[in-house]
């Protein structure tokens, strides 16, 4: 299992404690497992989070 993969299921375990059900149970754990996987595919350096994150108008 890849970090992408590892940062997934992380994510998703997290949101579980977030979960109170509905709707905004449903987004927050869709968010969760999306940040997880971002942070685990920088791992694996499939993602550059220094690019995205890096201010545009400065240099």
């Amino acid at each position: 299992m890849n970090s992408t993969v590892t940062g997934l299921v992380v994510g998703l375990l997290l949101a579980i404690a977030g979960i109170l059900g509905g709707f905004s149970g449903f987004v927050f754990a869709v968010l969760l497992g999306a940040v997880g996987m971002a942070v685990g595919a920088h791992r694996d350096g499939h993602l550059d989070l220094g690019a995205i994150l890096r201010s545009r108008g400065r240099g």
